[in-house]
């Protein structure tokens, strides 16, 4: 009978163990599918904000909710290279009309756009040089780092969708000298 008991309990905990390994799997996969994923900076492009290598957490719930803010800084696909994602900061929102002059200035609507995450002069308005009017769903976009950003200014990466966003970047938290919330739009 001890023996049966033995085999029993046992049973009992592996099926215990083997469940609660599956329900840590099926909470993982759906936060990482709905919730927040990680990712990897590459590239210059939103230097100074953000480095080469940098390790962020992004949420993907929030903009179910509510809609992306001015200066969020955003995941989406690049529609041209398959598992290659681009990081930029938004900066045109949805009915806008995005313009950049000759002097790298850039003007929303007219009206000259405060902002200091822009370090440098942009050397190239491109799409923006005669304006871009954006649609009710579309967001223009800029890295931090304009001289070595490919953003809304190009053809092939032009205003975003917002069905196209992923989600904003949250906190970075590789490298852990630089661990923390990331500064977006009204934070």
């Amino acid at each position: 009978m001890d023996n049966e008991n033995n085999k029993s309990s046992m049973a009992k905990e592996i099926f215990h163990f083997v469940l609660y390994i599956l329900a840590i799997l099926v909470v993982s996969w759906l936060i990482i599918h709905f919730v927040g994923q990680r990712t990897v900076v590459v590239g210059e492009s939103m230097k100074e904000t953000l480095q080469d290598g940098d390790n962020l957490v992004v949420d993907k719930l929030s903009y179910n909710f509510s809609d992306p803010k001015r200066f969020d800084i955003i995941v989406f696909p690049y529609e041209y290279e398959e598992n290659t994602y681009y990081i930029k900061r938004i900066i045109g929102l949805p009915g806008e009309t995005v313009k950049i002059n000759t002097k790298g200035e850039i003007f929303i609507n007219g009206e000259l756009l405060e902002e200091h995450y822009g370090r440098e002069v942009m050397e190239y308005s491109g799409l923006a040089e005669q304006g871009v009017t954006l649609g009710k769903d579309e967001y223009f976009v800029l890295g931090d780092n304009r001289n070595e950003s490919e953003d809304s200014r190009f053809e092939d990466v032009g205003c975003i969708h917002k069905d196209k966003i992923i989600g904003r970047a949250v906190l970075r938290i590789y490298p852990f000298s630089s661990f923390g919330k990331i500064e977006n739009g009204n934070d």
